[in-house]
């Protein structure tokens, strides 16, 4: 249920859908000549356009979630297991094609890659199914093997889990695939972004890992103003913020998470 009352939810509140939502409201009001409402709604879709597509309050409302969790340093000498959480492949794509397309968050895949190459003796868990209510497509459990094996990633040492349809169902699932053991260190990949949530949900689910936040959306130096990146990257920077502080309060809300922005973990640092 909460899964599928969260993307009716997302749909109607992005913002590229709220502005077509609101146009539409628009011309539909003009039609039964109730103009001073079809104005406010023509002026609401105006103001959420100009807001997220040519300003950069989308990437000042990414920075903190960036910056809330670092890259250990130094880097573990030893680790165990490393979870590339789905979200980076173009599942409807390669559900025909049989490839390995990736999408924006395609870094996670590279990133797991590179340390699968670092850490010859860990086991890599790939956790993603279909997170789509309506379109079919390929979950990334299934399409990212494909990619890591053509990296150098020895198929035997891959773990799949590709029953999750959100970050919550990841972690829980991860958990019980990896089993994993006291004092074991297992890295966490996933868009920087996305992490505090990851991390706020496996820990609740039992299971400690250590962050490894890969595909940066921002420099972390962006102030709010005029748009510093195009139009198209600056609306999908707000709808990219929007969704994630919304699934904070959500799950926090919903008792998923402990905090709606999970503490750092200082690993080796001061």
């Amino acid at each position: 249920m909460f899964f599928a009352l969260s993307k009716i939810f997302w749909f109607f509140a992005s913002p590229i859908n709220l502005i077509g939502l609101l146009s539409l409201l628009t011309v539909v009001l003009l039609v039964f000549r109730w103009r001073r409402l079809a104005l406010a709604s023509a002026a609401s879709a105006t103001f959420i356009f100009v807001l997220s597509a040519w300003t950069s309050l989308g990437a000042v409302l990414l920075i903190p979630l960036e910056e809330r969790f670092q890259r250990p340093n130094p880097m573990p000498e030893n680790v165990a297991g490393i979870i590339l959480l789905g979200g980076g492949f173009e599942g409807r794509i390669n559900m025909v094609r049989g490839g390995y397309e990736t999408g924006v968050a395609g870094d996670r895949a590279v990133e797991t890659a590179i340390l699968a190459r670092r850490y010859p003796d860990a086991r890599v868990l790939i956790s993603g199914g279909t997170g789509t209510l309506i379109m079919a497509g390929e979950g990334d459990a299934d399409s990212a093997p494909r990619m890591l094996e053509a990296l150098g990633v020895e198929p035997e040492r891959m773990i799949l889990e590709n029953r999750s349809r959100n970050t919550h169902e990841n972690a829980v699932l991860s958990r019980e695939l990896a089993d994993p053991r006291p004092g074991e260190t297992w890295l966490l990949v996933t868009s920087a972004f996305h992490m505090p949530r990851s991390m706020g949900l496996f820990r609740k689910a039992g299971f400690e890992v250590v962050a490894w936040p890969s595909d940066y959306r921002t420099a972390g130096k962006e102030t709010l103003g005029f748009m510093k990146a195009s139009e198209f990257d600056s609306l999908r920077n707000m709808n990219t913020a929007l969704r994630e502080w919304v699934g904070l309060l959500a799950y926090r809300l919903t008792g998923r998470l402990d905090e709606v922005l999970p503490e750092p973990q200082v690993t080796g640092r001061e």
